[in-house]
């Protein structure tokens, strides 16, 4: 049998588990209980094991010998057990088992860090050195080291203490004759060193950046330390609960349909049943039908808040619809009238006051509205011969770039006045990253490149071999999403610069589709298509996970709610906005109706 950490055929009597039971026989000493755990108090009497003999049935008898998992098992059992102030269940435990769950001197180690006695801490370091030189044999971090980074630690905490306490005289006695001496880390001793300036204790806590002595720091302190211990001499921190954690978020992780916020803790999950989302929950659900335009409608999109949608259309009109905020129901607030030409693409502004304009190949305007009074700020228009198809906001929301595929690309101010302009470049698609300096754009070559207004320069990030007929880059700034004519919808890594993967299912000729992020930490991604559907796949996956029905012509554009996970729009040639979400309370024959109309294709 292996201990954790150790070398192959290596066991330590101390630390593995007595399968031999000893006849029973405790190996407790002194105030420790015989898992090596100090004894709690009980009205005073220490608790401890009645006699030494097995408590469980069939004493006396030869015990199955334990594999290294069961006996990983039980002292994850007995750690957890043991935070629950259950010790005498943690001794019977141990006793029937024949483990330790770990051992007395590092017990003792961990109670005296947490009462603050420096010096016995001291003299348990020892211990734990020739312990970790036992179980660190080859992996190639050096023990001596280990310990000075261990004893730098301690006393960094002893001497915070003391300067908290207004011991100047002490703590100074530690910086020059026990840490100095160390000489490991020289420069936080320094910072160190600065620390004997502070005039009180809050301004040390906030210049340290620490709690203050007692057991938060503490606790803390005992973190640091047992990431340098192996498990076989002290189990890390709340271990058990950190496995079932981690078994929840994977299991979340795993879910297709997983559209809620993330709890971390436990007590939101029950660790009796599988984690599974239901599609119902998910947004596959025709929940509105916006008739109010009269011709093909070619954007869409929600505020960066989520409160409204901008709608635009071929009818020359952009509409702005309130969404409530219990019902989700979205209600016509505003239409602004007077693009000739269509409006193609619509862009918010960073805090939702402004929303700009544009339209198809042939416009050489754009209009900056004012959303909240309906007012049109600026139309803005360098030249009858520009094409301005796209736009993106820088994140000061104090300007915008724009351009068109006839070799316009601007930098304007919120009046219109051009600020920077950048020739030759014929501009598909827009978008402006969150450094405010660089400027991604997509030209008739087929690919991506940055744009620095501030230097002049440029680079290439994405080459593909089709046109890019849209994208879109998530907020994190680290992936783009791109519409490729002829070949669908494609995901980018922009730090990376490799394509990470090929969505499947959407049907994308030379059409402008635009894609979206979309649900909690966007893990989702939706798309129109030329089929008249819209499609939505989970970002791990290539195969869709929902196709959803009900448009009769080309789907241009889907939005997906920033700050509503289970709400999304999508804008048609059929005229209509349709909005999804969650199926409502249906009877059996209507819920099965839903699940055929939003077909699962599960990869």
């Amino acid at each position: 049998m292996q201990a954790n950490g150790a070398g192959q055929g290596q066991e330590s009597p101390e630390l593995s588990c007595l399968n031999s039971a000893q006849n029973g026989e405790s190996s407790s000493a002194g105030g420790t209980h015989s898992n090596g755990l100090l004894s709690s108090t009980d009205n005073g009497n220490s608790v401890g094991t009645s006699n030494g003999a097995s408590a469980g049935p069939g004493s006396g008898t030869s015990k199955k010998r334990l594999s290294q998992a069961e006996e990983d098992v039980i002292r994850l059992i007995g750690q957890h057990l043991h935070g629950l102030g259950l010790n005498q269940t943690v001794d019977l435990l141990m006793q029937e088992s024949g483990c330790r769950l770990e051992h007395s001197s590092a017990t003792k180690f961990r109670n005296h860090v947490m009462e603050g006695e420096w010096d016995k801490v001291g003299l348990g370091l020892p211990w734990l050195h020739n312990s970790m030189h036992f179980d660190r044999q080859g992996i190639g971090d050096l023990p001596g080291d280990l310990l000075s980074r261990m004893k730098f630690l301690l006393l960094q905490q002893k001497y915070l203490e003391y300067l908290e306490d207004g011991k100047v005289l002490e703590a100074l006695q530690v910086l020059r004759g026990e840490l100095t001496p160390l000489k490991y880390n020289t420069d936080r001793i320094h910072v160190l060193s600065g620390y004997l300036m502070c005039s009180h204790a809050e301004d040390l806590k906030a210049k340290a950046e620490w709690e203050g002595k007692g057991t938060a720091s503490r606790c803390r302190l005992l973190d640091k330390l047992q990431t340098y211990l192996p498990p076989s001499v002290m189990l890390p921190p709340r271990r058990l609960q950190t496995l079932l954690r981690q078994a929840v978020e994977l299991q979340r992780d795993r879910c297709l349909y997983h559209n809620t916020k993330l709890d971390s803790s436990l007590d939101s999950v029950s660790l009796l049943l599988d984690h599974v989302c239901s599609r119902k929950q998910f947004p596959c659900y025709t929940q509105q039908i916006l008739t109010e335009h009269c011709n093909e409608v070619w954007f869409c999109k929600f505020s960066n808040d989520g409160t409204k949608l901008a709608t635009g259309s071929k009818d020359t009109t952009v509409i702005i619809w309130q969404v409530d905020p219990e019902s989700h129901q979205l209600k016509l607030l505003r239409t602004l009238e007077g693009h000739a030409y269509g409006v193609s693409y619509l862009a918010w502004s960073p805090d939702d006051t402004y929303l700009i304009a544009c339209g198809p190949d042939d416009c050489s305007e754009l209009w900056l509205w004012n959303v909240q009074t309906g007012e049109l700020r600026t139309k803005m228009s360098q030249s009858h011969e520009d094409s301005l198809t796209s736009v993106a906001w820088n994140p000061d929301g104090k300007r915008f770039v724009t351009g068109g595929q006839r070799g316009q690309f601007y930098q304007c101010d919120l009046d219109g006045n051009l600020l920077d302009s950048w020739e030759g470049v014929r501009v598909q698609c827009l978008w402006c990253l969150g450094d405010g300096r660089a400027v991604l754009a997509s030209d008739t070559h087929q690919r991506i490149r940055g744009y620095n207004f501030e230097d002049l320069t440029d680079r290439n990030i994405v080459q593909e071999d089709h046109p890019i007929m849209s994208f879109t880059v998530s907020k994190n700034g680290r992936l783009a999403l791109l519409n490729v004519a002829t070949q669908g919808v494609h995901l980018w890594d922009l730090q990376d610069r490799v394509l990470v993967r090929k969505y499947q299912g959407v049907t994308q000729g030379f059409y402008t589709i635009h894609s979206c992020f979309g649900g909690h930490n966007e893990d989702f991604i939706a798309s129109g298509s030329e089929d008249h559907k819209v499609y939505i796949w989970h970002r791990r996956g290539e195969l869709p996970i929902a196709e959803l029905t009900g448009h009769t012509r080309t789907v241009n554009c889907v939005s997906w709610n920033p700050a509503i996970p289970g709400l999304m729009a999508s804008a048609s040639d059929d005229g209509t906005v349709r909005v999804w979400g969650p199926a409502p309370f249906l009877d059996s024959q209507e819920a099965e109706a839903l699940n055929e109309n939003c077909s699962n294709m599960d990869s």
